[in-house]
């Protein structure tokens, strides 16, 4: 019963969840760059690593929002939080620090595998890559999975 009530909406529920997740990341891409929101003002160095995380997570979050080449943004977006967790949160250890509620890696292990369905799932409906000449792609509102 519950699932009738809930699979007419699966798309626009599908559209919000890439545009929440994608402004989310974008503003971790905005915090890192312009040192906004955050406690102390921490600009990278042009170039750095941080400064590289935080273009791409900028510039993939945006491109998610809109729902533009939102495949290759979530691959891409989905690849540097693996990075990121591996490199920043996953301790080669055994015990507790396997865990991401112990590493504090909850968030970019999540953020990955939400951008790997992204990027499995595209663009979808309320996306700017679903117009085409001034109309909307009727495959935006397919339930395909390269809607």
């Amino acid at each position: 019963m519950l699932n009738r009530t809930l699979a007419p909406h699966t798309e626009s529920t599908y559209a919000m969840l890439r545009i929440v997740v994608g402004l989310l990341f974008a503003f971790h891409g905005a915090q890192k760059l312009f040192g906004v929101f955050m406690p102390v003002e921490l600009i990278p160095e042009v170039g750095s690593q941080v400064w590289i995380g935080g273009v791409i997570e900028l510039v993939t979050g945006l491109a998610i929002t809109a729902g533009i080449a939102t495949t290759w943004a979530a691959f891409l977006a989905s690849g540097t939080m693996a990075v990121a967790y591996i490199q920043f949160h996953w301790k080669l250890q055994l015990g507790a620090q396997l865990l991401p509620a112990v590493n504090q890696g909850e968030a970019a292990l999540v953020y990955a595998f939400v951008f790997l369905f992204l990027a499995c799932r595209g663009n979808g409906k309320w996306s700017l890559g679903s117009l085409r000449l001034g109309e909307l792609d009727s495959t935006a509102y397919a339930l395909s999975p390269r809607a």
